[in-house]
């Protein structure tokens, strides 16, 4: 065995330019495989972390049927221990409550319909990056005692006409279905680069929501931020179990991110389908480069394979030594791209890609103008297993046909 495989080594290197050509198209493709699937990995974390922290967090408590149906009556009623309770969990690095209602929002010149959002303006700061946000004016304060103050969208300001210090009036129902009507004055405008949030919300202080739309103590939300994504599952377990062991606690549910954001996870699961047909036909193309190359070395070699098996060499031990062989240049390739390709994309990783120019397009996915590949094992392995299993697939047909030569005839073989 250690002679063939020797002998295989030898025979790879008989055409170099033939052997070099399939080694950097094998590399090549581990190289574009494991940047790809880098890049992909790196914006789809953008993505999900820019959504999570602008809105809904990794996790939300909330009561049965809520997320569906969106009712002012259902509700979490007493949101303190739930609180307490949640902020006791490793992990949970922010806990905050909120309610929710949509209201018509009037200014002196237009109406529109709008969610309203009730936050704790403390707790609220420490879950998302609403506070960062705000482009012109400040986050929720009470500056004045007899003020109401309230956050909009930099779309919604545009609409109503508004501007810092203006004030708008919130006709609504509230909870027990009497007229929840505030006026507000706009305290700070925001600006998530999601168009429809944007356009579509306004926050202004818990208590005074509560106040306004009947509440009585109670709230729709209750969102949790935990250390990681990869945290969330473990996190929401443990929150269920502790859920239904608290008075009324199994009224309420846990919901993760992707429950949340349905469309997001749509959106990332239609490109990453995407990506692979593109892998796929990126590994097909050098999976003929494999094929083309040892069909062409069994052409050439046919009168040596005839003049081997007249000696008395088996055909079997021809076929492993063509394995040997293609089995030495894939994992070459393979090897040189897997080290190539993670020095690429490590680099990459810590300057980033500049999308300054789609910046505008980008916003909407809530990914900046900076991509950020994320380089890890499965990044670096997946693309070139894949690779690995398709050319050793492919090789075995070339390998094969060895066995259907007939000596004599293969020795007249010119």
């Amino acid at each position: 065995m250690h002679m063939d495989i020797k002998m295989a080594w030898r025979n790879v290197w008989r055409n170099p330019r033939r052997t070099w050509l399939t080694i950097s198209a094998i590399a090549f493709a581990c190289i574009i495989l494991i940047f790809m699937l880098s890049f992909q990995f790196g914006a789809y974390e953008t993505m999900i972390n820019s959504a999570i922290q602008i809105n809904t967090g990794h996790l939300q408590i909330q009561a049965d049927n809520y997320f569906e149906k969106k009712s002012m009556r259902q509700v979490v009623p007493i949101p303190g221990p739930v609180l307490q309770a949640v902020s006791q969990i490793e992990s949970v690095q922010a806990v905050t409550p909120r309610a929710n209602a949509f209201s018509l929002v009037s200014s002196d010149k237009r109406t529109a319909g709008a969610m309203i959002i009730g936050v704790d303006p403390e707790s609220e700061a420490r879950v998302s990056t609403l506070e960062t946000l705000v482009r012109k004016g400040k986050f929720l304060t009470r500056a004045k005692p007899d003020t109401n103050p309230a956050i909009i969208g930099r779309l919604m300001a545009q609409n109503l006409q508004l501007d810092i210090g203006d004030e708008l009036v919130v006709l609504g129902q509230g909870r027990d279905g009497s007229v929840a009507a505030t006026a507000l004055t706009v305290c700070g405008i925001y600006s998530s680069g999601q168009d429809e949030f944007d356009r579509s919300t306004l926050h202004m202080p818990l208590d005074t929501f509560q106040e306004v739309y009947s509440m009585r103590g109670a709230v729709h939300e209750i969102v949790v931020q935990v250390s990681g994504l990869d945290r969330v599952g473990p996190v929401k377990r443990v929150l269920s179990s502790r859920l239904h062991q608290m008075p009324g606690g199994k009224n309420l549910t846990v919901l993760d991110w992707e429950a949340l954001m349905p469309g997001l996870t749509q959106a990332i699961k239609l490109d990453l389908t995407i990506g692979i047909v593109f892998w796929g036909l990126l590994v097909l193309v050098v999976a003929f480069s494999i094929l083309n190359t040892f069909l062409m070395a069994v052409f050439e070699r046919t009168r040596e394979f005839g003049v081997m098996m007249a000696i008395g060499t088996r055909p079997g031990r021809l076929v492993q030594m063509m394995l040997y062989e293609s089995s030495a240049m894939t994992l070459v390739g393979i090897g040189l791209g897997i080290v190539l390709g993670c020095m690429v994309t490590w680099i990459f990783q810590h300057i980033g890609i500049d999308f300054s120019e789609a910046s505008d397009v980008l916003q909407q996915y809530g990914i900046s103008g900076r991509i950020y590949p994320q380089l890890s094992i499965i990044t670096a392995l997946a693309g070139p297993m894949l690779v690995l299993i398709v050319t050793f697939a492919v090789s075995l047909y070339p390998a094969l046909k060895i066995k259907g030569l007939k000596p004599v005839e293969a020795m007249s073989h010119v």
